[in-house]
């Protein structure tokens, strides 16, 4: 039985080939073999890459939500002591 060659890339190779995918016209099985890779690599770090940069999102919206409740907070302060 023959065992099969595990490939590791670097975090860098894998970003780079990502921008390579969306910069470019070609297909996800072009840019696989010009690069000499499966694949299924670049279709599985694309979807990595889109899951971070969605959770990234997902906190900064949490912190503009948060900022805004307290700007909110601080307006009524401000309005109340307004009127006394």
């Amino acid at each position: 039985m023959s065992k099969r060659r595990l490939n590791r890339y670097s975090q860098a190779f894998k970003d780079w080939a990502v921008e390579l995918l969306e910069s470019s016209d070609l297909s996800v099985a072009e840019v696989a073999r010009q690069l000499d890779i499966s694949p299924k690599n670049p279709y599985n770090w694309r979807s990595k890459t889109s899951a971070d940069r969605s959770g990234n999102k997902s906190a900064e919206q949490k912190d503009l939500l948060s900022e805004n409740i307290q700007l909110r907070k601080e307006l009524v302060r401000l309005q109340e002591e307004q009127l006394i």
